[in-house]
């Protein structure tokens, strides 16, 4: 079946002041001169939105006045409905917190439910910004490494047991699905990951920005539809900003159904000048509404287009150089390719990637160090980018191969 929407359109953004694309980052961080690699490392995707979405905040732009301005009244209705739908997890309207992105709401939350010199705990290899949040806030980085083991990553429960037992431990970062092995995690590692985490009184924040980007195959489990234990012991970050590529509008949601903690966190932020239920962007509610209410069959399509771009890249690389490998994807639209088997350095395949095949991803060894040798890429883009990269990857890399 063709999908109905154009996703081998290649959509120019050099112009657009796009992180992702803009010569300047990518020199900053790739290094002098590499302003003109191929990006495929900021998660965004380089597909154009639903109409669903332009449309209505074509609607609302329309109006123009853009003065201070409620969140869109019917957001949270769309926000409930789809979460119901899709992942059977009822969420009640009055524990949403709007927050501008989930990585703020990272830092909020350490600051709100942590102080410093306490330690907050991430599963490496795990998303960056965590790390960097936790020690930008003075805090201390545990880490709960996962397990690999026959080419899937395992969580360490006796590992966990071990480090949330430290009383300083008051944080745990579940990133569900994981970013970048990607996991999808189930019930029954959710289940004990939180029974752990209650009885050492270690608050969970579940990270589920990416869970509607599941592949065929898999279903997400929302770590608050386990139970009342689990939902009163947590707080939840979802957004449509992964799944409908809205990341420039700054909104996301917290799902807090604790009211103590539900109470702490509007405090702080009446502390911060927001409004206690949060701040986001006015066009963000708009979209994510939008994309909630009307967005379903575009997303349908998105993900049969993304993993037929996974099962392209995956085939050609682990046939075309031997001894790389493409770990299975269960959700995202991240691959973890492990170039350890080549015997090459970190430092040496990020020369290679980027000096010989001029492309820009993002590097294991920023995700922890038990990344290192690892390479996440980018494949939310339309198949002729995708073929440019790994026939660029392929000839800088096959030199290498035994």
């Amino acid at each position: 079946m063709e999908n109905q929407w154009d996703f081998n359109q290649v959509i120019d953004r050099s112009s657009t002041g796009s992180v992702k694309w803009s010569p300047s980052v990518l020199e900053q961080n790739f290094g002098k001169g590499r302003g003109n690699l191929l990006p495929l490392w900021v998660a965004d995707m380089d597909f154009a939105c639903p109409d669903v979405i332009y449309d209505a905040m074509e609607k609302r732009l329309s109006h123009r006045i853009f003065g201070y301005s409620l969140n869109d009244s019917q957001h949270n209705g769309a926000l409930i409905d789809w979460f119901e739908r899709r992942h059977g997890w009822q969420i009640q309207e009055n524990s949403i917190v709007n927050t501008p992105g989930i990585v703020p709401a990272v830092h909020y939350l350490i600051q709100c439910f942590t102080k410093p010199g306490d330690g907050v705990l991430i599963q490496p290899p795990v998303y960056y910004p965590f790390a960097r949040a936790i020690l930008a806030n003075g805090r201390h980085v545990v880490e709960n490494p996962l397990v690999l083991k026959n080419l899937r990553y395992d969580m360490d429960f006796k590992d966990l047991e071990e480090k949330t037992r430290d009383p300083r431990v008051k944080l745990a970062v579940l990133c569900s699905p994981h970013n970048p092995v990607g996991r999808v995690w189930q019930r029954d590692e959710l289940e004990r990951f939180g029974e752990i985490c209650l009885k050492n009184n270690v608050l969970v924040f579940a990270d589920e920005i990416h869970c509607d980007l599941v592949m065929p195959g898999f279903k997400h489990t929302s770590y608050q539809s386990i139970s009342a234990e689990l939902t009163q012991g947590s707080i939840a970050g979802v957004a449509a900003s992964k799944t409908f590529n809205l990341a420039g509008l700054a909104h996301s949601c917290l799902v807090i159904s604790n009211e103590t903690y539900r109470h702490e966190i509007g405090s702080f932020f009446n502390c911060l000048g927001f409004n206690s239920t949060g701040t986001s962007n006015l066009f963000g509610a708009i979209a994510a509404r939008a994309a909630y209410e009307g967005g379903e069959p575009w997303l349908i399509d998105l993900i049969r287009y993304i993993y037929d771009n996974f099962l392209y890249l995956k085939k050609r690389i682990e046939k075309e150089l031997p001894g790389v490998r493409v770990f299975d994807l269960q959700a995202t639209y991240l691959p973890w390719i492990d170039f350890n088997p080549l015997g090459l350095s970190q430092k040496k395949i990020i020369e290679i990637m980027e000096e010989k095949a001029g492309i820009a991803l993002d590097h294991g060894n920023w995700f922890g160090l038990n990344g290192a040798g690892f390479e996440r890429i980018n494949i939310a883009c339309p198949r002729k980018m995708l073929s440019r990269a790994a026939d660029a990857i392929i000839c800088a890399f096959i030199p290498f191969c035994k």
